[in-house]
């Protein structure tokens, strides 16, 4: 089961979105401000964080800095209920996979995080087929030695 952290100052936003991936298989991990959340991502993995831009204490675009600084391989969904196309923008260049506006479309939201989900898998997939690849290259004189060794041997 996949950790999905949602990050919110409003309550009930909180609990629809836990109760929402809940059901849709996930585990929610829940915080109400950009510290609480930085907490609970270093003490549990965390595969995927929803949050709000707009937060007490550190705001969503400094969340996803420190996030990503932690993880960069933890994909970020912002969302805001003050749709502007500039926090959309900053949100993107900072590293956010996908940004949403309040009120949430379920929808829209399960695709996306479907999407990131997807994406990390897929990051993870690459590093280990990368680190099989090297594991690979740096046998072979390994082996090309031990042939040679062995032909020795045998003649």
């Amino acid at each position: 089961m996949q950790n999905v952290m949602i990050v919110d100052d409003e309550d009930d936003i909180v609990q629809l979105m836990s109760e929402t991936l809940d059901l849709w298989g996930y585990r929610p991990v829940t915080a109400h401000d950009g510290e609480e959340a930085i907490v609970k991502f270093q003490e549990t993995p965390i595969d995927l964080v929803i949050t709000d831009l707009k937060l007490p204490k550190m705001d969503g675009v400094k969340l996803l800095d420190k996030i990503k600084d932690l993880d960069d391989s933890t994909e970020v969904i912002m969302f805001t209920g003050y749709p502007e196309v500039g926090s959309a923008i900053d949100a993107m260049k900072n590293g956010a996979f996908d940004y949403l506006t309040k009120p949430v479309d379920l929808n829209e939201l399960k695709l996306k995080v479907e999407r990131g989900l997807e994406k990390k898998s897929m990051v993870r997939s690459n590093k280990a087929l990368r680190g099989m690849n090297w594991a690979m290259i740096l046998s072979i004189p390994v082996w090309l030695t031990l042939g040679i060794f062995l032909a020795y041997l045998l003649r």
